[in-house]
């Protein structure tokens, strides 16, 4: 895949099939309008195009950015995007002055003019420009103005719930991953550097890795301990991991650490990933270490039950 950070060093494709969007979590719903990009892509023999926009308008515009949080950063988005298989993506830096565009002069200097679409896909519910104003039928009069397609993707439903980046962020404040999961089409997960914490969980036999707290706009789903996997240097394994204040011990910070199952390696400053499978529990304080190791004990046999129904993806 061919990134481009200014739109000005694109370099324009035949046949380009194109779409617009922020795309956090890149979820069922956005994998949808990728996929039928490609496959139009491959009748016309074209290319893909996805803009997106970099840093988020919300957080350059301070619209309710205190409570902003996202489901992935900008690195794994792209990562995202280049295994679905994307040709081509531009990232438009988005600034208070570029946020007074109005809608048809970002289709007219961006989007026809750099890039000249044969067709535009977008969601059901997408909407542009200037104060979002831009719709479907605003993008369909465009369309035969300056000579592209334009097509809409309907709502993807999972057990009857309609995919949004909005329900997938609700299921993950209260801990219901799983249900996060069904809707992003791929396991939630975070990632970071392993740093030193106090150790005391090898003194009980369960010693974990802590990483990093992600930035502060990375959405942390509910504290408790949950069912996980962990790649590490090309590696999966299984594991169990805990979000929260550790009450037991506690140092009122939160942290995300996780107990890697059958491992024992020296992994300080290695960038790990954890995937949350299921959430097995609220994170409790315990009377004592002995109590919270016996706790443990049951936590990882349930961690393996639920890892057993949950083949790695």
């Amino acid at each position: 895949m061919k990134i481009y950070r200014n739109i000005n060093d694109f370099v324009a494709v035949e046949n380009a099939i194109v779409t617009i969007g922020t795309f956090d979590g890149v979820h069922l719903g956005h994998q949808a309008i990728l996929k039928k990009m490609i496959a139009d892509a491959r009748e016309i023999n074209g290319e893909t195009v996805v803009v997106t926009f970099y840093p988020h308008p919300r957080i350059v515009l301070h619209i309710d950015s205190s409570g902003l949080r996202f489901i992935s950063n900008q690195d794994k988005k792209i990562q995202r995007l280049e295994q679905i298989g994307i040709d081509n993506l531009i990232i438009i830096e988005f600034t208070k002055e570029f946020s007074r565009t109005s809608s048809e002069n970002f289709i007219k200097e961006y989007i026809v003019e750099k890039i000249k679409p044969a067709k535009l896909i977008v969601g059901y519910d997408h909407h542009f420009g200037k104060n979002r104003i831009g719709d479907f039928k605003l993008l369909y009069d465009l369309g035969q103005r300056f000579n592209f397609k334009v097509e809409r993707v309907g709502a993807q439903d999972v057990e009857n719930i309609a995919v949004s980046s909005t329900k997938i962020r609700k299921a993950l404040e209260a801990g219901d991953v799983l249900k996060a999961n069904k809707l992003l089409g791929y396991h939630y997960a975070i990632c970071g550097k392993v740093v030193h914490g106090n150790e005391v969980g090898r003194t009980i036999g369960f010693p974990t890795a802590n990483i990093e707290t992600p930035n502060e706009y990375k959405l942390i789903t509910a504290g408790g301990v949950y069912a996980c996997r962990v790649d590490l240097n090309g590696e999966t394994y299984d594991g169990m991991g805990n979000i929260g204040y550790r009450p037991t011990v506690a140092n009122g910070e939160l942290t995300v650490e996780v107990h890697i199952f059958n491992f024992d390696q020296e992994i300080y400053g290695e960038e790990i990933c954890i995937s949350f499978i299921d959430r097995i529990r609220d994170e409790h304080k315990f009377e004592n270490l002995q109590a919270l190791r016996e706790q443990l004990e049951k936590d990882k046999v349930k961690a393996i039950e639920v890892l057993a129904k949950h083949p790695q993806q």
